[in-house]
Formats: C-alpha cells, sequence, structure tokens
C-alpha cells in the first residue's frame, strides 16, 4: 500500500507543479460525478459567543493571528467572525505540500510554512488569490518520504512575532528566523535575520517554538528536551523532561510554559540563567499505547489556557477524557469522559472560550496513505463547560460529526465552530467544511472544498482570517472558503 500511495503523491506533484503553462495551479480534485451536494444546511444569523479573550502577548502579530492554535494561550477560538453560509465560494491553490500553519502579517497578507516531501518552505500569499507574492525554501529534510507529510517538526509549528519575523524550527535543528520586508513599490520580500544552533543531537527533532511573555523563545523536542534561547547573546539552555513530545506549548503572562509529554502535564519557568525548570508536573492517565490517529501514546493535544486560572488537556485513557487542572499548583479540578470506549481519540488542541472546551475525536485516521483506503473514521465532537464556581466539569453535547483530523476553531464573533469532516463518495473522500453551532452542537451547513487525495486536511487548521474568510489547509496546498460579497 505504502509504494502506490507514494507514486499518486508523486505523480500529483509532477503533473501540476506551476510552469510556464500554469500561471499559478488550482488544486487538482477527483470527479465526484454528483455523489455529494456542493451545499447543505442553511446560512446561519451570528449569534455570538461571549468569553474572555487571550492576553495580547507582546511578542506575538496581534489578535488571533500568530500560531497554529491563534494566541498564546492556544485557545483555538477566534474573536472575529468567520463564513456564515451565504452562497459561498471556494477557492483553491496547489504548492505541493500542505500549507497548514496560516498567519497574517501586518498588512494582512498571508503567511504560511508550506511543508513538501522534500522540504518546507515559508511562503508569503495573497490573501484573496492565494497566489504567492514571495517565498523562501527552509532546510531540507533527512530524506523525502510519505513520513514527512505527519511530521510536524521542521515547521510546521513557528509563530509570527510583532514585527513581522517569522521564528520556524527547522529540519536540521535550528531555528531560523525570517523578517517579511517590502521593497520600494510595497512589494512582500523574505530576509533571513538569524539562524539559531540549537545544539541537539541527530536524533532529535525540534517540535514546536514560541516566546514567553519576556521575549525568550523556549523550544520542545521529539525526545523530550526543553530549551530557551536569548536572542541578544544567542545562549541556547537546555532541560530533559526524558519523555516524548508531539505538540505546541501555550505560555501566559507571568512567564510559564506549558508542556505536554506522552506521559504527564508540565508547567514550566526558566531560572534567573535561563535554564527551564519544572514548577510542577501532574501525570495524566494513559493506556500506553498510541492510538489511531494519534502521533504518539500520549495526550494529543497541545495545552489551553483558561481564565479563572486553569489549564486544560485531554488524556490518553480509555474513554478518553478532557481533563481541567489548576495552575497554581498543578491539582485537577475535573475529568469529564467524552467519545465511546475503544473510539476515542485525538491529536489536535481543545478549543477553549471562557469556561467552555470543545474537542474532536480523529480516532481511526491514519494519515495520507490510511485515507487511501477509505476507511471511516470514528465520528465525535463534544462541548464540556467548567462549572461557574470552577470545582467541576460537565459535559452539555455531544454530537457524531465527523473531523478527521482538523484542528477545529470558533468564531466567537458568530457562534460558530468550523471544521473539516470527510465523506466516502464515488470511490473517493469528498473533503467538506463544516459549521456547527457551538451552544447546541447541531450542524449549520456544510460546503464541498472538493475530492481525492489533494484536498486531505491532514492535521492543519481552519483559519479565520482578518475578513472572516475560512482558510483550511490541504495536503497539496491550501483552500480559502469565503461568504459572496
Amino acid at each position: 500500500m505504502h509504494r502506490p500511495g507514494l507514486f499518486v503523491l508523486v505523480l500529483l506533484i509532477a503533473a501540476f507543479s506551476p510552469s510556464a503553462a500554469h500561471a499559478w495551479p488550482t488544486l487538482p480534485g477527483a470527479p465526484l460525478g454528483g455523489a455529494v451536494t456542493a451545499f447543505e444546511g442553511t446560512a446561519a444569523t451570528p449569534q455570538p459567543f461571549p468569553a474572555p479573550q487571550a492576553p495580547q502577548h507582546p511578542h506575538l502579530a496581534a489578535g488571533a493571528f500568530s500560531n497554529i492554535h491563534n494566541d498564546a494561550w492556544m485557545t483555538d477560538a477566534n474573536p472575529g467572525p468567520g463564513p456564515l453560509g451565504r452562497d459561498l465560494r471556494v477557492r483553491s491553490a496547489f504548492y505541493a505540500g500542505e500549507c497548514g500553519t496560516v498567519t497574517f502579517d501586518r498588512r494582512g497578507r498571508l503567511v504560511s510554512v508550506c511543508v513538501r516531501l522534500d522540504r518546507p518552505s515559508l511562503t508569503v500569499m495573497d490573501p484573496v488569490t492565494l497566489a504567492p507574492l514571495a517565498t523562501h525554501d527552509l532546510p531540507a529534510k533527512a530524506r523525502a518520504s510519505l513520513a514527512g507529510l505527519t511530521d510536524v517538526s521542521g515547521g510546521g509549528y513557528f509563530y509570527l512575532d510583532a514585527t513581522d519575523r517569522a521564528v520556524i524550527p527547522t529540519a536540521d535543528r535550528r531555528l531560523r528566523i525570517v523578517r517579511i520586508e517590502d521593497d520600494a513599490r510595497g512589494r512582500p520580500r523574505l530576509r533571513r535575520v538569524g539562524d539559531v544552533v540549537l545544539g541537539l543531537d541527530r536524533a532529535e527533532k525540534v517540535v514546536a517554538v514560541m516566546p514567553d511573555w519576556d521575549g525568550r523563545i523556549w523550544f520542545v523536542t521529539t525526545g523530550g528536551i526543553v530549551g530557551t534561547v536569548d536572542e541578544a547573546t544567542g545562549t541556547v539552555r537546555r532541560t530533559s523532561l526524558g519523555e516524548g513530545i508531539t505538540n505546541s506549548i501555550a505560555v501566559d503572562a507571568d512567564g510559564s510554559v506549558y508542556v505536554v509529554t506522552d506521559r504527564a502535564l508540565y508547567r514550566m519557568r526558566a531560572g534567573a540563567d535561563g535554564v527551564p525548570g519544572v514548577v510542577w508536573r501532574a501525570q495524566y492517565p494513559s493506556v500506553g499505547r498510541r492510538k489511531p490517529g494519534q502521533f504518539d501514546a500520549g495526550s494529543g493535544t497541545t495545552p489551553t489556557i483558561l481564565p479563572g486560572g486553569l489549564v486544560a488537556i485531554t488524556d490518553n485513557a480509555d474513554p478518553m477524557d478532557v481533563v481541567v487542572y489548576r495552575i497554581g499548583g498543578g491539582a485537577e479540578v475535573c475529568r469529564v469522559p467524552v467519545f465511546a470506549p475503544g473510539a476515542g481519540a485525538t491529536d489536535n488542541s481543545l478549543i477553549g472560550a471562557g469556561r467552555t472546551l470543545v474537542v474532536a475525536n480523529n480516532h481511526g485516521y491514519a494519515g495520507p496513505l490510511g485515507a487511501l483506503t477509505l476507511r471511516r473514521t470514528a465520528p465525535g465532537l463534544a462541548r464540556v463547560d467548567v462549572d461557574p464556581d470552577l470545582n467541576g466539569c460537565r459535559l452539555v453535547w455531544s454530537v457524531p460529526v465527523t473531523f478527521p483530523s482538523s484542528v477545529n476553531k470558533l468564531s466567537l464573533a458568530n457562534g460558530l465552530v468550523y471544521g473539516v469532516t470527510r465523506e466516502i463518495a464515488a470511490r473517493t473522500e469528498a473533503w467538506s467544511l463544516q459549521a456547527v453551532d457551538v451552544r447546541t452542537g447541531a450542524p449549520v451547513w456544510r460546503r464541498l472544498l472538493g475530492g481525492g487525495v489533494a484536498f486531505n486536511n491532514n492535521y492543519a487548521p481552519v483559519t479565520l482570517g482578518p475578513d472572516g474568510s475560512a482558510y483550511l489547509g490541504a495536503l497539496l496546498g491550501i483552500v480559502r472558503v469565503s461568504d459572496a460579497p
């Protein structure tokens, strides 16, 4: 199965790579023969979902546009609107790789790292046409393989800072810092302004980077190393937790950083010498194995910080739980089971909006090659609320919506949760953007994106842009969905 899958993707990349014959190609789609309707449901009427927002991090791009999970708290909640479903327009662009994390610079241009089979590239795009405006190739991977399409290290968890610099973990165990500038005609250009050698063994992969409130850059590796970088001096300090890490990190205003490993949740803080130290460690329940749909045998979630001194993850128990802890000392506030026993797993961060958490089920998703078998994944989308007194939690609703792998987002402006759903039709996959009412869990509308492997969402986020459009990473590029003008 692996060789045919690789052959299909290589043919797609070779056949549709940009050339003189293609000004800028769209994603190649498999014919569905009308087996899936283009649109189902009704356009939504905005129903705002009020919630306290994460504080603006002084060293991140403004608002909800700095990293894969929007902000420093990793809330995946956007204060602005998303599409309401009014005569939706779909546009795609082919980049021969997955343009997952989407950020926006101060001029509103889209900034993404597109991960190809051989190497990632930092790309600035027009936010409407999705055409490239500037590109900067990043260090190549050790070898080109389909495994690279399910490997978030080497660029997936980058961030855009407050001065339009992209800080990117690279495949050669460095931090690449690239500034977005304008030439005399106002066109963007990308200038490398830093390359920090982290001094890691070749076996390590840098998963994610984030700045703390003092501007110190933190990084984590697959082997459990947590490190800091002082940009002014280039000094790198490291601590080994001895546990695997495959997700990003959250930061708060008091200088703390939250890291989830395949065994525990950590609150950490840098000492006077910059060395990361453990404030507390909370071990979560686990079955001790990697469930289908996960990157490792652990939580699968980036920590999500909530107002009131709380932080939340999922565990790796069976059934899987949403678990909330107190920031003050790591005490468990509550643990709520979600999804059916033997059919619950996630490898995406929780949505956090005030006391509300939303979690999606990724159980059974097996990456691009697994998708080629047309195997169905387990459905499930659930909302868990922390009690008003912050001493417990309850399951508000759980619905059989299928979001196999997307990093879902909530619009606080209109009360819709957005995710990418998958159906089997005409002997292929049909991928759609689905909107769900956060109050009830009821599906509101679904808009078809396209059919076939090129539109596979493959763990990429839904990103709600400054103009209310939704941007969706796809296996071979990116898709934009917007209401009609």
